[in-house]
């Protein structure tokens, strides 16, 4: 079917912007040496540039969807991902980060193109199980570049070309997507005139900015797992283990909240009980000094950190009256925003790590924002089915 082959299409290509941006940041110190840079703060550039992207991306995937269709817009988003990966041939750092720019700035437009996608073919009761796929494909790439890029380096024997390598991947998914993709009404219906909703609508709803500040503290320590913890020393373990325990286990949490998502009604529930669990587990796997904690912790972390993603994701798509225009305005600001305020965490985190001289520092301080979603989610509307006394009684007198 061909909204199956669309879906692992869009899948692959956001798996593979991850592993190359996740391949950057792991090899981080040798693309430092290489073009003579140094310093804490200056490293979290190579992720920074890609977050600064993904907020301006993010703000022009809904205009780029509605002036060119989703077919246009995907293969644009698909063409700057690859960009990403032969920027890797560039003569200076700041070529290079002109590269992870464009790489952050594909990433952003891929990202918001899911939910009109899923929400136009795919029916209300196959989206829980859409959503959190899609919600683990960046966790899939993590996970590939974590396992891989050593392995890759010590293979094609130059950082430069393990990057290449996914830019090239990309490019051939975008020969197919452009092969198989097509271009579907934004109003949510065929006979519809094209809706007219864009930020000006969109900037007045209140769900548009309480959802990204429920999630940004949350995506702080996901990219810092990553992008920080690789570059600090004193866990109970090497830090890329601690990563790659986390990021595999938020594998296992993302079924289980496509599971959840599925089987219970409400939303917000999901979204504080993972909120909250994610905080504890993660205070816990930076301070402890066992080795045994240590990797428990992160794996329920890791868990935690991805049980609610289905639960968040489907939350505004469940609302009534939502079509592709809305949700795409709506997650446009949802990644913007998110990006946006990680992107002024994560330098903070670099800066407090240099002032303190004690790198945990910014570790710690990752874990604490991780509240967000706890937090916030007491300002999120609830668009699950609640099972009232009225609607049971009503369901027995029918029956």
């Amino acid at each position: 079917m061909k909204k199956i082959l669309l879906e692992i299409l869009m899948f692959s290509a956001y798996a593979l912007f991850a592993a190359s941006w996740v391949s950057g940041a792991i090899l981080t110190p040798a693309i430092q040496a290489s073009f003579g840079e140094e310093g804490f703060a200056n490293a979290t550039w190579g992720s920074n540039v890609i977050t600064i992207a993904k907020i301006v991306g993010n703000l022009a995937a809904a205009a780029l969807l509605m002036r060119l269709g989703a077919k246009r817009a995907f293969a644009i988003a698909i063409v700057l991902i690859a960009a990403g990966g032969f920027g890797a041939l560039a003569d200076s750092y700041g070529g290079w980060l002109l590269s992870r720019l464009a790489l952050g700035l594909g990433g952003a437009l891929a990202i918001v193109y899911f939910a009109p996608v899923v929400l136009h073919y795919f029916a209300a009761d196959e989206r829980p199980l859409i959503n959190g796929i899609n919600a683990a494909a960046f966790n899939t790439g993590n996970l590939l570049a974590l396992l891989t890029t050593s392995s890759l380096l010590a293979w094609l024997g130059s950082w430069q070309s393990v990057v290449v390598l996914y830019g090239v991947m990309v490019l051939a998914l975008g020969v197919l997507w452009w092969l198989t993709a097509e271009n579907f009404p934004l109003s949510g219906g065929s006979g519809a005139p094209q809706e007219s909703y864009g930020f000006k609508q969109g900037v007045k709803e209140s769900l548009n900015w309480w959802l990204p500040l429920a999630y940004c503290g949350v995506l702080f320590c996901y990219i810092a797992v990553f992008a920080l913890f690789p570059l600090i020393d004193g866990f109970a373990v090497a830090s890329h283990h601690l990563s790659a325990v986390m990021i595999a286990a938020g594998m296992v949490g993302t079924v289980a909240g496509i599971i959840v998502t599925k089987r219970y009604a409400l939303r917000l529930p999901v979204l504080r009980f993972g909120g909250l669990a994610l905080v504890v587990f993660a205070a816990l796997m930076v301070t402890s000094r066992d080795p045994i904690v240590a990797y428990s912790a992160a794996a329920l972390a890791g868990f935690c950190m991805f049980l609610p993603m289905t639960a968040l994701v489907t939350l505004p798509q469940d609302l009534p009256g939502m079509t592709p225009a809305k949700i795409t305005v709506t997650f446009a600001m949802f990644w913007s925003i998110s990006y946006g305020v990680e992107t002024a965490l994560m330098y903070g985190a670099g800066v407090l790590a240099d002032i303190t001289g004690e790198p945990a520092s910014a570790a710690y301080f990752a874990v604490a924002c991780s509240a967000s979603l706890f937090v916030f989610s007491f300002l999120l509307p609830e668009s699950g089915k609640k099972a009232t006394v009225e609607n049971l009684e009503v369901d027995n007198a029918a029956a």
